[in-house]
């Protein structure tokens, strides 16, 4: 019966075993040939060791750099360095043959540049394959820390008719014959679309996760979201992934610690689980990874107000250092105000409060200073905003007042505004961005890196 890599790797000496996967190297001389075999299970490889006189030299030569093969053998203790144990080979068959010419990855590094454009191929890599299997160790700490705390996995809609945002930059979603789009009074008569009107690919679950918290107390929410924004940074995708817990009856502070115990149990949970993953990855790409990982347990997250942040910038302007966007009380800081904060000002995680209404969405509760509203973000080392979140507003009067101020459309609203109509709460939430708590796991400083399949502007393949 077959055993995965991972397993023989961690099995004594002495038995018949069968192992299947793909060849990542070929090496050795006419008596010997040395084949490393890794299927997916672990980054590491198992050596499997062929005496030539026992096998058909034509067979052998069909074992080449990515075919897929079948090999059965002795389990034996490794003579050389790094392993325990080998395969001593006595049956060799060729799954899949793989064309050396023709096939994309050679046993020469590659750049994550050039893998990009062999993305259908780039999974098979120890890079990726060590990305995917963090990927899914932090998915199944983010199922389990919530289901630990008894929250309820909610599933908000993909398809949408409200800009959780009011960012604007959505994908529509229609059934409509673009060569002959129905027009009512010159505009796009929706009326005659699949839905009966317009309507997008979600940009956030946060909305309606509200509905499931008012109802069933704390809810989280884990799927795709989607942007328009012709944006192409190392630190955007059109298709990402989120998390969006809310919470009835907490408040600001309730908010914060939430966050923090979230993302130090899920940075433990990688050290735990992925180890042999984070290693490849802090010796490959990054070699401060560990460090960093270990940097943020232990300690007490930075609370700083937005206006005492700002101070810190200005000074820090003042004193001679250089920032490519301004700074000032009103603006929004970009990911360079933020990683000095963390990096150089406090050398910790910071969780930035209270910020100007004007630059946060319409749901956060105001401050009784009427200026500002008891958002949170929290900041990490080399990547900036991590988690996004706030106290929400409860008041039903400040709530309209808010939307009217904006400009917004209550016609789609009026669901939302009724959880302050009908037994309303405080309650707060956040979002973390999954594919940024990847950036931070793995050390990898492109987001199109630690996604399978990055959906980014002129980019969707597969």
């Amino acid at each position: 019966m077959r055993k995965k890599v991972k397993e023989l790797l961690q099995s004594a000496p002495g038995e018949q075993v069968l192992a299947k996967g793909w060849v990542r190297t070929k090496r050795g001389n006419r008596q010997v040939k040395f084949i490393a075999l890794n299927d997916g299970s672990t980054i590491n490889n198992i050596q499997v060791v062929v005496n030539t006189e026992n096998f058909d030299e034509e067979l052998l030569k069909r074992v080449t750099t990515g075919a897929s093969i079948a090999v059965w053998g002795n389990l034996v203790q490794s003579l050389g360095s790094g392993q325990a144990v080998e395969i001593q080979a006595t049956k060799l068959e060729v799954i899949g043959e793989c064309d050396p010419m023709r096939f994309p990855l050679q046993k020469k590094d590659t750049s994550l540049e050039y893998l990009r454009t062999v993305a259908h191929m780039r999974l098979r890599t120890n890079t990726f394959g060590a990305v995917l299997r963090i990927r899914h160790a932090m998915a199944f700490a983010i199922h389990k820390f919530f289901n630990d705390k008894g929250f309820v996995y909610l599933h908000t809609p993909l398809i949408t008719e409200s800009d959780a945002e009011g960012a604007g930059d959505m994908f529509q979603v229609t059934t409509l014959d673009l060569t002959n789009v129905p027009l009512h009074n010159g505009k796009v008569d929706f009326s005659k679309d699949f839905f009966g009107k317009k309507t997008s690919l979600t940009v956030s679950g946060q909305l309606e996760g509200e509905l499931g918290a008012t109802a069933v107390g704390e809810i989280y929410t884990f799927g795709p979201t989607f942007r328009a924004e012709n944006s192409n940074t190392p630190r955007h995708l059109a298709e990402f992934w989120m998390i969006e817990p809310e919470m009835a009856f907490y408040d600001i502070n309730d908010d914060m610690a939430l966050a923090e115990e979230f993302v130090k149990y899920l940075v433990q949970y990688a050290i735990d689980n992925c180890a042999d993953d984070i290693k490849f990855l802090n010796d490959k790409y990054d070699s401060t990874l560990i460090e960093r990982l270990n940097s943020v347990l232990g300690i007490d997250f930075q609370k700083v107000t937005y206006t005492e942040a700002v101070e810190i910038l200005e000074k820090a302007i003042a004193d001679g250092v250089k920032f490519e966007y301004p700074v000032h009380w009103g603006t929004d800081f970009q990911s360079e105000h933020e990683r000095y904060l963390v990096e150089k000002h406090f050398r910790k995680p910071v969780i930035l409060i209270d910020f100007p209404k004007d630059i946060k969405a319409f749901y956060m509760k105001q401050n009784e200073d009427g200026k500002t509203v008891r958002g949170m973000d929290v900041l990490f080392p080399k990547i900036g905003e991590i988690i996004g979140g706030s106290e929400r507003e409860a008041s039903l009067e400040k709530l309209e007042k808010r939307i009217e101020e904006l400009g917004m459309s209550r016609k789609n609203l009026e669901w939302y505004i009724d959880t302050r109509r009908f037994g309303t709460v405080p309650h707060s939430g956040f979002g973390l961005g999954f594919e940024r708590l990847l950036l931070f796991i793995t050390g990898m400083s492109n987001i199109r890196d630690v996604i399978p399949f990055p959906r980014t502007p002129k980019n969707a393949e597969f």
